[in-house]
């Protein structure tokens, strides 16, 4: 019971905190939790993600991206925070696949977080990825 409630008071900061975008040599945005007080494991993944597309560690990025999109989803709180930061995971995500020369599936993910939240953020990495395939 105490754990659960633990949780519950953490998911809640986390769906509180913003999302804050860090500016990259490719002109992709990626984005990032702001605060230290959202769950462990949720913050980490997401963070790391971006941390490691950062460094262009692209294969470790996808992999903690996927996590991260997993363990949002199996979260619980309000439906539109968790869809925000959805988007932004696969966001982040596409664009470590777009810098891997997985033009495929890094699109696919930009489509996606662009559909399932509306971030001026997201879009301009899709607008970015279209750009670079010259679509």
């Amino acid at each position: 019971m105490k754990r659960t409630l633990i949780k519950t008071i953490a998911l809640s900061s986390l769906l509180t905190c913003s999302a804050v975008a860090m500016a990259d040599q490719s002109d992709y945005k990626l984005m990032v939790i702001e605060t230290a007080t959202a769950p462990q494991p949720v913050e980490q993944s997401f963070n790391n993600c971006a941390l490691n597309v950062k460094s262009k560690n692209y294969a470790q990025a996808e992999t903690i991206c996927t996590k991260a999109i997993a363990l949002l989803k199996q979260s619980e709180g309000p439906k539109m925070k968790l869809r925000e930061l959805t988007s932004f995971a696969l966001s982040n995500r596409g664009v470590s696949r777009m810098m891997a020369k997985n033009d495929t599936a890094g699109l696919s993910d930009l489509y996606e977080a662009a559909q399932m939240a509306d971030s001026a953020m997201v879009s301009h990495n899709l607008t970015r990825a279209k750009e670079y395939l010259s679509l």
